[in-house]
């Protein structure tokens, strides 16, 4: 069942495994940056979460597992062109194309979720979001509300708080793994994003599935 479902396992510290799939994530977004700014367009990541949440919500989507996803290339383009060969409507101005990546990626979590929970056997109410795509606050909404789950973003230097941890506990200042984790949960840098329009996004689901 891991195998079918694409998950493998990754050694962490303490002797730790995490049971890991991976998902393309905001590299689509990177590549349309890429691609607008050779057409003298410049955005920053902010300016593109400002026109995403301006445009209109589960039209279309897109597989961003699709092979045609995992390369460079002219992404608004390979995005539009998807859409249509998929009979959706094709997102034609930034937000359209942004917006249509952001809810495919929450789609996809949803999907990848779904598999784990079925694979652990574990019922899982939170979702926590690390890095650098924590600071993108409509993501983190968007898959609050494809999931129905809690989405807890941050820290975003998670890897650089994780290796300084490590070194604490290696020096005693801090006890263990727990007390680590304890701590990080305690920050004021988390910010939580309750799932909203449950049921509107179930629908859109089971549309995106059907892809």
């Amino acid at each position: 069942d891991a195998m079918a479902a694409n998950a493998t396992n990754e050694g962490g510290t303490n002797g730790t495994i995490r049971l890991l799939t991976n998902v393309s994530g905001l590299w689509l977004v990177q590549q349309c940056r890429s691609a607008w700014r050779k057409e003298g367009k410049e955005y920053d990541y902010g300016d593109l979460v400002k026109l995403a949440e301006a445009a209109p919500s589960l039209r279309s989507f897109v597989d961003p597992n699709e092979p045609e996803f995992l390369v460079p290339g002219d992404y608004p383009a390979l995005v539009r062109g998807y859409c249509a060969k998929t009979g959706q409507p094709v997102p034609e101005d930034e937000g359209s194309v942004i917006r249509t990546i952001l809810e495919s990626l929450a789609m996809e979590y949803r999907t990848v979720f779904e598999r784990l929970v079925k694979l652990t056997g574990k019922s899982l109410d939170v979702i926590h979001i690390l890095g650098g795509g924590s600071r993108n606050r409509l993501l983190n909404q968007l898959t609050a509300n494809a999931t129905g789950r809690l989405v807890v973003a941050g820290p975003a230097e998670a890897t650089v708080l994780g290796n300084a941890l490590v070194q604490l506990i290696a020096i005693g200042e801090l006890n263990d793994l727990q007390e680590a984790r304890r701590l990080v949960a305690t920050s004021d840098h988390l910010k939580h994003f309750e799932p909203q329009e449950t049921s509107l996004w179930h629908e859109a689901y089971l549309r995106y599935r059907e892809l």
